[in-house]
Order: structure tokens, then C-alpha cells, then sequence
């Protein structure tokens, strides 16, 4: 059932905002996060056009700098801004331009990780903390701060915010969730028995203190907010009534002008992707109701970012009065101009952002689905008309077929689009189940941008070299994928693969031994699958541990669901050899750390090895195309359209009909061999 637009005019997401003198057009913003992108510690050239392109779709307010550190001992372990010198204030003052220019707000978040630092990294110099108790995340012991590394760390702190008015910013955020002011405030972290332990008066002193110095370096109409926690969670020992009291105080000292709600702790995986940054397989907005009961309490401004998906979400937080500004942060990752599409009356077109973490990874910013974020100096985010109109084959419906027909239409391509399956999605269908649902949002928001661009998507349509040539095309796109590979060795044709159960081909049964050569998600998938019909599994991995491909949200989410179910993984097992025993199964696996051989018998093993091209379509092209099929990777690097040297149609591969990798790759590919062809 389509959702009817809410009436541009009454939608209260487009209603202003002022604090102090500043007005935001609207109630949208980014919040602070570490993106990746920075350079020598600076918001350089990619980094400002990361946020200038969110500028320009339509959002109030775009704040970066996540975990800016303000002093040596608060290290980059995440490619961190310094805020901690002088020479990042031209970076600012560049920045501040460019953002005001397209009538958004700009700030920082500034703050000190304190045991959240690495002993080993930038100068290793030993984290700092208020009480020496070890962080289980980035494992650092912390030194306890005496009187004079408070005052270091506190006069940081009001040198920095200095920095941020000097280079022409509009405000600043601390960090007081998991970071150095968090830290003195939680009792969980504070141990300590002087004016800064104990109380909850005394725990958050130092909160205080940093606040006033602050205030003492920049003017009065420069906006100071924090990133505050509402609630620690069951990780936490700060309760929602802690929060909102000692919240009141800072109120009442005047040391804030809005409150950025956080809800959970910080300190391990489990916390951080499911309450901090919850993502995929957590409901929508999951904590708006607490933020709401805090902001109720209070009576300061306060913003929300954590899984506010989609316009839906954010529009009830503001409308419901449990936000005043609700942070799409990682849907604008996905989609950088969801704001203007709003104000355009084009909601639905917005790209979904179906919380992978694939840009909270290493990656970072990159978006699953949408491959020009984070490349806003190379590709950018707008698709140029080409100059010759062309007829565009593509082979293959999966996300980067899908994705090579959406830029070559959006070109003005003619594009015919051939699937042999009975409906679009290619593996996007196996994968898009359980937790991992939202995935089919990469499937069906490309399915409607090629109905509007009058894209007919042809399914069942099993296509051979000769239906492709009868068609004259100028140019073939070929995402037709892979097939399972699954020779390990000997035995290779008594096995499984990881799609055959959970395409539910086969039937598991009886005792089963999936075995995992990649690290990625198909042999958790069939795991789970075969164990929720009723099979006895056993998990081996190549790696030390499950899922070590995957970024860390979704390791994080199949180790939980591997805790739940009581099913354990054997590691560093290499699968040499299945035979038969009778009717079972000899699986041979050698331990790669002790060089043992081990046997296990059971009725069946499923393996999990990646896939293999389907070459069959590409070599029957081949001897027909003009660049012979070969794809020009350094064309392809800097964007250059193919050199077509002969007479005939233009032949490419993508995705996993190339090599076995994942959807953001093949999305990658079709977007930067496409948007110049």
C-alpha cells in the first residue's frame, strides 16, 4: 500500500528552528561522524564536498569532525579531525564557506577519548581516564588523571572550541557518551573518591568545567551543544533518571544549547550496533520514545540520530515532540539530496538506506548502494546526459544490472534489460531474508527509478550470443553473476553449496557440516537455514573466527545469533576431502595450526567458497565486440569512456560475472563504466 505524501506546506520536518541567532531552514541534519575522509588530520578537499553535497540537497545542518580530538592523548585511531592546533583553522574557514554557500549550518564535535585511546597509536603516549579501568573495545588501560591533567585536558578543550569560531563554524558538540566527560559521569568508569568521584554533583564537575572554559573562548552567540547519553543501557550503569538530572545541571549552568541524544554504551560490539548505531535487523527508531522522555524533562533543543531510517521516521520523532531535529545520518549517506526530494514532493524517490554498515566499516563513508558518495572529486552524485544516444544492452537484473540500466537510461540510452530468472534481485533474493530483510530495498528503489525512466525489466529471458546480436546493440552490459564455487578438492562433487539450502533446492538433514572458505554471509545463512528445519550443524571456518569478511555490525549480529542458538564454530579448518562412508559423508578437515587431520561423519556438507563467472554468454560475445571484451582498467579508473578500436558493439562484464565480490563492487562497477558511456 503506497503511504500519501504528507503536504509539503504542514510536514514539520520543513519547519525552521532558531537557537540563539541561528535559524536552520528545516528540521533534517547529519550528525558528527568520522568519515574517512580526512587528511593530515584536516577536513580537506573530499571531505568538504562529502558534506557540501548533503548541503546541497536541502538539510539544515550538516556537523562532522565525529571524535575530533582536542589534545595528543586523545589519538587518530579512526581518522579523527585535530582539532588541537591552529592549522586546521583555514581548513575550517574553507569549510564554513562552502556550507554557508548552500544555505546549511556547519559544526563540529569536539572531545577527548580518554581510555578510548590506543597506547600504541599517533604518539603512544597511554590513555587517560578517571579511573584506570580497561575499555573492551580498544583495549587500552588508562593512566587516572590527577589535578593537572584536568586542567590540561579541560584548557584543550576551550582551545579548540576557539578554533572552531575562528574558522567561521556556527557551533560545536562535546562528547559525553563512552569519551572523557562520558566517562568521569558514568559511575560504571568513574571509580574515584576526590571532588570528581562519588556523587552524581561531582561525576559530572569535570562536564562543567569543560563547558565553562568553553564559554570563556568563544562569543555568546557561538552554539555549544552535547552529544549526551539518555540512557547507558543494560551495558551501562547510568540510569535514564541520572541523565536527565544531571542534564538540569548543565542546564541550569548555562553550558549548552542542545542536547544530541545517545541511548547505550560504547564499549563493546554488541552495544554499539545495536543501540548506538543500531542498523539492519533493529526496528526503526528504536529509541525515540526514551529521547522523548528526556527531552521532556529538559528545556533545551534536542536532536536524535540512531536508525531514524527513512522521512517516516524522522517525520514522527518531530511530530510526536520526542526531537526537534532528527539526524538521517547514514540515509543521507545513501542518499545525499533526500531533503530536496522531500521538498520537491518526491519522497518516494529517496534512495533507502537499509543499514548494512557497509559505511561504518573500513570503507567509510561508502554507502552499500549508492557508490558515488565519498567520491563527490571523482564521480559525484548527478548523471550527465551523453552526447550520442546509444543502444544499451544489459544482461543480468541483479543490484548491478540494475544499477548499469538506471545510469545508461538516466544518460539517454536506449536500454534493454534481459533477466533468466522469473523476477529481478539476482542473489540480493537469497540474501534478503531474516534480519537481513532490508536488503530488497537495493532491488525495489532501482525497480522504481527504471519504471519512471520507462525501463521494462525482462525476466525470463534466457539470453544467447545470437539473441543478443540480433538486437544491434551499441553497447552489452553483461551482470549475469556466478555460480557457486565449491571445488575444494577431492570429493568436490558430493557437496553442497551454501545457495542450494538457502534457495531451499535441497533439504537439509540429519547431521550437516557447513564449512565456510570466505568469511562472508552464505554459510551463516545456510547454517541458520538448516538448523531452523530441523538439522543437527556443525560450523567450520578457514578463518579464526565467523564472518571475519563482514563489516563489524554484521559479524557482530551472526555472533549474537550464534550465542542465541547455541551453535559453535570450529576455526581455522581447511576442508581437503569428502568421501563416502556407507550412506554419510567423510569430511576430512585439516587444522591449519597444528597440521592435524580430523574426520567427521555426516549426512551431508555444504560449501561455502564464493563464485565463479558465468563466462558461457561473455566468450560467445567476445570475437564479436570491438574492444574484444576487455574493459580498460585505467579508463575505468579515471573515468574515461572505453576505447572501442574496431568495428562492432562495446562488450563489458560487471559484478560478480567478473569476480567474486560484494554488492557495493558490482555497484562500483556499473556506475563508473556507465555514467561515461
Amino acid at each position: 500500500m503506497t503511504q500519501e505524501p504528507t503536504p509539503r506546506a504542514s510536514d514539520p520536518l520543513l519547519a525552521p528552528l532558531t537557537i540563539k541567532k541561528l535559524v536552520l531552514r528545516n528540521r533534517l541534519l547529519s550528525t558528527s561522524h568520522a568519515c574517512g575522509l580526512e587528511k593530515d588530520g584536516f577536513p580537506q578537499d573530499a571531505y568538504q564536498a562529502y558534506h557540501e553535497e548533503k548541503a546541497k540537497g536541502g538539510l539544515a545542518l550538516t556537523m562532522f569532525g565525529g571524535s575530533s580530538n582536542v589534545d595528543i592523548d586523545s589519538p587518530s585511531i579512526f581518522q579523527q579531525l585535530n582539532v588541537g592546533t591552529d592549522k586546521i583553522i583555514p581548513h575550517f574557514q574553507r569549510f564554513s564557506e562552502r556550507i554557508h554557500a548552500r544555505g546549511a549550518a556547519l559544526m563540529c564535535q569536539i572531545t577527548h577519548l580518554g581510555r578510548r585511546g590506543d597506547p600504541y597509536a599517533q604518539d603512544w603516549l597511554p590513555p587517560i581516564g578517571p579511573s584506570p579501568i580497561r575499555e573492551t573495545l580498544h583495549r587500552g588501560i588508562p593512566r587516572e588523571m590527577d589535578e593537572d591533567d584536568i586542567a590540561r585536558v579541560v584548557r584543550a578543550y576551550g582551545q579548540a572550541a576557539r578554533r572552531c569560531e575562528a574558522g567561521g563554524l556556527d557551533g560545536i558538540e562535546t562528547l559525553a557518551s563512552g569519551h572523557l566527560i562520558g566517562q568521569f559521569l558514568s559511575p560504571k568508569t568513574n571509580e574515584r573518591t576526590d571532588r570528581f568521584g562519588g556523587s552524581l554533583e561531582n561525576r559530572v564537575r569535570f562536564a562543567l568545567m569543560v563547558h565553562e572554559e568553553i564559554r570563556r573562548n568563544v562569543s555568546d552567540d557561538f552554539i555549544v551543544g552535547m552529544r549526551y547519553v539518555v540512557d547507558e543501557g543494560i551495558d551501562g550503569e547510568l540510569t535514564p533518571d541520572d541523565c536527565i538530572e544531571a542534564a538540569r545541571i548543565l542546564q541550569r549552568e548555562g553550558s549548552v544549547d542542545f542536547f544530541n541524544a545517545l541511548y547505550g554504551s560504547m564499549d563493546t560490539s554488541r552495544s554499539l550496533s545495536e543501540e548506538v548505531f543500531p542498523g539492519m535487523g533493529v526496528a526503526a527508531a528504536p529509541w525515540v520514545t526514551a529521547v522523548g522522555r528526556f527531552k521532556r524533562e529538559v528545556d533545551l533543543p534536542v536532536f536524535h540520530a540512531a536508525k531514524l531510517s527513512d522521512m517516516a521516521s524522522a517525520r514522527f520523532a518531530v511530530a510526536e515532540g520526542h526531537v526537534d531535529m532528527a539526524g538521517l545520518t547514514r540515509p543521507q549517506i545513501a542518499d545525499p539530496h533526500m531533503v530536496s526530494k522531500l521538498i520537491a514532493g518526491e519522497e518516494h524517490r529517496i534512495r533507502p538506506c537499509v543499514g548494512a554498515g557497509h559505511c561504518q566499516s573500513q570503507h567509510r563513508p561508502k554507502c552499500l548502494h549508492n557508490a558515488a558518495t565519498g567520491r563527490e572529486l571523482s564521480i559525484g552524485h548527478s548523471i550527465e546526459k551523453a552526447a550520442t544516444r546509444r543502444h544499451a544492452v544489459v544482461v543480468g537484473a541483479g543490484p548491478g544490472g540494475l544499477e548499469a540500466a538506471r545510469i545508461l537510461a538516466e544518460r539517454g540510452h536506449d536500454v534493454s534489460l534481459f533477466e533468466a530468472a522469473p523476477q529481478p534481485g539476482g542473489q540480493l533474493l537469497l540474501a534478503a531474508s531474516g534480519w537481513r530483510k532490508d536488503l530488497v530495498g537495493i532491488i525495489d528503489w532501482r525497480l522504481g527509478e527504471l519504471e519512471r525512466l520507462s525501463v521494462p525489466v525482462l525476466c525470463n529471458r534466457f539470453m544467447e550470443p545470437e539473441d543478443i546480436t540480433a538486437l544491434d546493440p551499441d553497447l552489452v552490459i553483461l551482470a549475469t553473476g556466478g555460480i557457486p564455487q565449491t571445488d575444494f578438492g577431492d570429493g568436490a562433487d558430493l557437496v553442497l553449496s551454501a545457495w542450494d539450502v538457502v534457495g531451499r533446492q535441497v533439504k537439509p538433514q540429519g547431521d550437516v557440516l557447513v564449512w565456510d572458505g570466505t568469511g562472508r554471509h552464505p554459510a551463516m545463512l545456510a547454517a541458520f537455514c538448516a538448523m531452523d528445519q530441523g538439522a543437527d550443524v556443525q560450523l567450520a571456518t578457514i578463518d579464526a573466527s565467523v564472518a571475519e569478511d563482514l563489516v563489524y555490525p554484521e559479524a557482530t549480529r551472526w555472533q549474537k545469533e550464534m550465542a542465541k542458538s547455541g551453535l559453535r564454530s570450529d576455526g581455522h579448518l581447511r576442508l581437503v576431502k569428502v568421501s563416502r562412508e556407507g550412506n554419510r559423508l567423510a569430511a576430512t578437515l585439516l587444522n591449519e595450526l597444528t597440521h592435524e587431520h580430523r574426520t567427521r561423519v555426516v549426512d551431508q556438507v555444504v560449501v561455502e567458497m564464493g563464485t565463479l563467472p558465468m563466462d558461457d554468454l561473455f566468450d560467445g560475445l567476445r570475437g564479436g565486440a570491438s574492444n574484444g571484451g576487455k574493459t580498460d582498467i585505467h579508463a575505468l579508473k579515471d573515468l574515461r569512456p572505453q576505447p572501442r578500436p574496431h568495428p562492432g558493439f562495446e562488450l563489458h562484464r560487471i559484478g560478480d560475472a567478473l569476480s567474486s565480490r560484494n554488492v557495493h563492487a558490482a555497484i562500483y562497477d556499473a556506475l563508473r563504466l556507465c555514467a561515461v558511456s
